[in-house]
């Protein structure tokens, strides 16, 4: 799924957010800095009516302004105007050739952000979904694959009756691995 999801970059109006997988454990350190926490970037590519077309779903190493110039050189089509939350880093993204349109949160709650609803209805179902299929699992081991299955059926979503054929289709067309690859939890 991982592999198909690579083949689109997003393009128009994008939204984009920083976000965590995990929690924090007893005696660990709290907040951004829990070492349960597994960070990934949330982007939603949106119609020219406003409403949500595409999603990208991508661990990164951190949120630095080289992991993200790298994730955009990626996964953003030049000349896509990015709006974001505002946090340093997301500058990155003007050197892949996008926009940018920071907008300083400063606590405000997603509800009081309608400029951010789709990344935030996004990322409110993501967790619905995770939390309702997985009820534990390694965030670190596994974050890869389930971002990328939720991305997956996300995309397809406008027509659902080719899901099982479109799935088909990607497994024909992934290369040989051998088992010892397939076992490994992170992508590759």
């Amino acid at each position: 799924m991982a592999e198909r999801e690579d083949l689109y970059r997003l393009q128009g109006a994008v939204q984009i957010d920083d976000a965590y997988l995990g929690g924090e454990r007893s005696g660990g350190k709290a907040g951004r800095g829990s070492e349960n926490k597994v960070p990934f970037l949330a982007a939603v590519s949106l119609t020219e009516g406003d409403h949500p077309l595409r999603v990208k779903l991508t661990p990164v190493p951190g949120f630095t302004f080289q992991a993200l110039w790298d994730w955009s050189r990626q996964h953003l089509a030049p000349g896509c105007t990015v709006y974001s939350g505002g946090l340093a880093c997301f500058n990155a993204v003007t050197m892949a050739g996008c926009t940018h349109q920071p907008t300083v949160v400063g606590g405000r709650k997603p509800k009081d952000l309608p400029e951010f609803q789709w990344i935030n209805t996004v990322l409110g179902n993501l967790k619905t979904s995770l939390s309702g299929t997985y009820h534990a699992f390694a965030f670190s081991k596994y974050a890869f694959r389930y971002l990328a299955a939720f991305a997956y059926r996300f995309n397809r979503r406008f027509d659902l009756t080719t899901l099982p054929q479109r799935l088909l289709i990607a497994v024909i067309h992934c290369r040989p691995r051998p088992e010892r690859q397939l076992q490994l939890a992170e992508g590759s």
